[in-house]
């Protein structure tokens, strides 16, 4: 029995050590979040090497009295925990705008600067998990504070 299983043990370090990473050249989904307003979003990431992406994400929020938008832009770098399970760090920033129809609330675009961290996994079948944490440093009227987005995304990797 002990043979067997340091049998096993050495099979699965050949294997994880023998792994490639295997970032997407592409994935596209949704990013499901709501501590900053905007609920989910449309994210899309883009590869840009064997252990870095860029992302983009838009999300909007039409509610009663105000609408709004936010485009985030994060330059990520991934690395392997453990066979399709990656952890990724980044930075980034975006743009974003709120419109009240309250006529003695003004209308604000404002900017922000973000930084992110997350784990993910990468399935069998072309479908990537993750969930993510993202503080937020905006600047304007409305959006002068620091937010944290804390966010699980689903998306199809191609």
């Amino acid at each position: 029995m002990k043979k067997l299983f340091l049998f096993a043990i050495a099979i699965f370090g050949f294997a994880t050590c023998t792994y490639a990473q295997d970032i997407s050249d592409n994935a596209i989904g949704l990013r499901f979040g709501d501590s900053d307003g905007f609920g989910a979003e449309i994210s899309y990431q883009r590869a840009l090497g064997s252990n870095n992406r860029l992302e983009a994400d838009l999300g909007w929020r039409s509610g009663k009295g105000y609408d709004g938008f936010k485009l985030t832009g994060l330059y990520q770098w991934v690395w392997v925990l453990d066979g399709d399970f990656n952890w990724y760090a980044g930075v980034g920033g975006g743009v974003g705008s709120y419109s009240f129809d309250n006529k003695f609330a003004d209308d604000e675009t404002f900017i922000f600067a973000a930084g992110d961290i997350g784990i993910e996994y990468n399935f069998d079948i072309p479908l990537q998990l993750s969930l993510d944490f993202r503080p937020e440093l905006g600047f304007g009227d409305f959006r002068d504070d620091l937010d944290f987005d804390i966010a699980l995304g689903v998306r199809f990797r191609f």
